[in-house]
């Protein structure tokens, strides 16, 4: 679990990202959460975004992706999802106490 100061430090990591993923009228899959995990051991810090015609709650989505990947939901922001998973191998992040 981040705390609050970890998740701050997170959401100004990812200010200047771009959305890598989107989720779109198919909703969440198994695929697209395969992809997210793989990305999240890549880059450890990733932007999905919710496009309009989802039909599912944007806050559904983050914990259905979170769950999935096994990742830490940062912020949901707009239609926009900031999620982190601790890379195993290539570690690059250093959070704050």
């Amino acid at each position: 679990m981040l705390s609050g100061k970890q998740k701050r430090y997170l959401r100004g990591e990812a200010h200047s990202l771009k959305a890598i993923f989107q989720v779109g009228k198919a909703g969440v899959n198994a695929n697209l959460i395969k992809q997210v995990g793989e990305a999240l051991e890549a880059r450890e810090l990733i932007k999905v975004s919710i496009l309009q015609n989802c039909s599912e709650d944007k806050h559904d989505v983050a914990r259905e992706l979170s769950e999935g990947a096994d990742a830490e939901t940062v912020q949901i922001i707009g239609n926009t999802i900031i999620l982190y998973k601790e890379s195993e191998e290539n570690k690059t992040i250093e959070l704050p106490r």
